[in-house]
């Protein structure tokens, strides 16, 4: 999570800047659309700060809600930014200011010039027949997901949650971190169930919500460069790899290997395709009968991994 050691630029600054502009947008956003409203809460820090002004009783929830995430988070930015990142710490700390006055912009638009939001409580004078928690639960969790996904790619940090870990990772790095997200969700998903009037559906829309924003998240990190990594052990790697590389685009690695049984030399053959390039790949090795093949998931590729231009 560290970036000292990067270059810090007008060009940085201002990508930076952006990217927590457009984190926040997304994030306030799915907020106020689908959640503020709708009696459930999203996961992590933020979670507590809209069950806090939801206790509250007084006011807008839009905007008390924007001062409890700036009562909450502050602190842990500002321990983050002094013990492990600066730069990481003051980002966090204008993506949830930034975040903190979309929400309020977007109450004053409402107030002003009627903007929407979706309604799923049949209390609630903007409810239509139709909407639902649970879609309410997905638009938050998809569009606060990529939202996310922006910061964890540009900072390695979306949140108070993730802020704790790394401050917890610094002062103890022998430690696992792996429960402080579990705590911090679980902890948002039985508070809910008091909190809420809806009672055992805030429960179950929070833990759902929680669930797509992890989800769609992870994919957006991880999924627009997965594959699957094939290793296949040949007596014939040279026909086998031409045919791989012309029909898939994809390169192929040989490693000298030797059957322990049969005390023959072998080739283990290595490949990685897309997904949709499986049912080709396995077509191909059917034509060679002396092979045995392997594959795993990989969830990041770099380098020349090209796609393949017929599949397009």
């Amino acid at each position: 999570m560290e970036h000292t050691s990067e270059k810090i630029t007008v060009k940085t600054i201002l990508i930076d800047l952006l990217t927590c502009l457009l984190a926040a947008l997304c994030v306030a956003g799915s907020l106020y659309f689908f959640s503020n409203y709708n009696a459930f809460a999203p996961g992590g820090v933020t979670g507590f700060a809209s069950i806090f002004a939801t206790l509250l009783h007084a006011g807008d929830i839009s905007s008390n809600m924007s001062l409890f995430m700036i009562l909450l988070n502050t602190p842990i930015f500002l321990l983050v930014a002094i013990f492990v990142s600066k730069r990481t710490g003051v980002m966090l700390l204008v993506y949830m200011c930034f975040q903190s006055g979309l929400m309020m912009l977007f109450r004053f638009l409402h107030d002003a010039y009627g903007l929407p939001y979706y309604a799923a409580l049949p209390s609630d004078p903007l409810y239509e027949q139709g909407n639902e928690l649970l879609f309410a639960a997905i638009g938050v969790g998809v569009i606060s997901g990529f939202g996310f996904s922006l910061m964890l790619r540009r900072f390695g940090a979306s949140g108070g949650t993730f802020a704790i870990s790394a401050l917890i990772k610094h002062f103890h790095p022998e430690r696992s971190i792996a429960w402080v997200a579990f705590v911090m969700d679980a902890s948002v998903v039985f508070v809910s169930l008091f909190a809420y009037e809806t009672g055992i559906n805030a429960l179950i829309v929070t833990l759902l919500n929680i669930f797509i924003s992890d989800f769609i998240s992870d994919f957006f990190l991880q999924g627009g460069k997965s594959g699957y990594k094939f290793e296949i052990v040949t007596d014939d790697p040279e026909a086998l790899s031409k045919e791989l590389m012309t029909i898939l685009h994809r390169g192929v690695t040989a490693v000298p290997a030797k059957g322990m049984y049969s005390g023959q030399e072998k080739s283990i053959l290595v490949c990685i395709v897309r997904k949709r390039q499986i049912g080709a790949f396995l077509k191909i090795l059917k034509k060679h009968g002396a092979t045995f093949s392997y594959s795993a998931k990989v969830n990041e590729v770099y380098g020349n991994f090209r796609e393949d231009p017929l599949a397009k």
